[in-house]
């Protein structure tokens, strides 16, 4: 048993890892951070805030990031904080609070948090700066996102 528990922790250390290796989205569909953006299709639109825009999801996602914070008090605050969860935090809210937006998030160890992909109009790419900033640990945003309504 004493030999398996290092075995065990190890394997869920390298899963974990391999999947924290791509780049938050809030949307399966978003486009990567190098990947020019594109209009996304109405019923995609549609899709996303649903889900989003569900009471279940909205709890879900405000437990996340409490429930994140917390646990960044307890180990050390902002000084410790991995960028894997300062991107996922920022996803969440901006998931949360942009139901139709198609938005990959990224973050820096400097505290730097970039945001590119679409949102359907100029009110929600004002948002996302505001929306970041609420997040424990974001220091600077960088918002390449465009605007693209969705395709009829």
């Amino acid at each position: 048993m004493q030999k398996l528990t290092p075995f065990l922790i190890s394997c869920l250390l390298v899963f974990g890892v391999a999947a924290c290796d791509n780049a938050s989205k809030t949307t399966v569909t978003a486009p990567a951070p190098d990947e020019a953006p594109q209009a996304p299709t109405a019923q995609t639109t549609q899709a996303a805030q649903q889900d989003a825009q569900s009471e279940v999801r909205r709890r879900q996602l405000d437990s996340d990031i409490r429930a994140r914070e917390q646990r960044n008090n307890a180990t050390g605050g902002d000084t410790q904080r991995a960028t894997g969860d300062l991107a996922s935090e920022v996803r969440s809210k901006l998931e949360a609070n942009i139901p139709k937006g198609q938005l990959t998030v990224d973050a820096a160890d400097d505290g730097t948090v970039t945001v590119a992909g679409t949102v359907n109009n100029q009110q929600e790419l004002a948002k996302i700066e505001r929306l970041a900033k609420e997040i424990k640990g974001v220091k600077t945003v960088v918002v390449k996102a465009t605007v693209a309504p969705p395709q009829s």
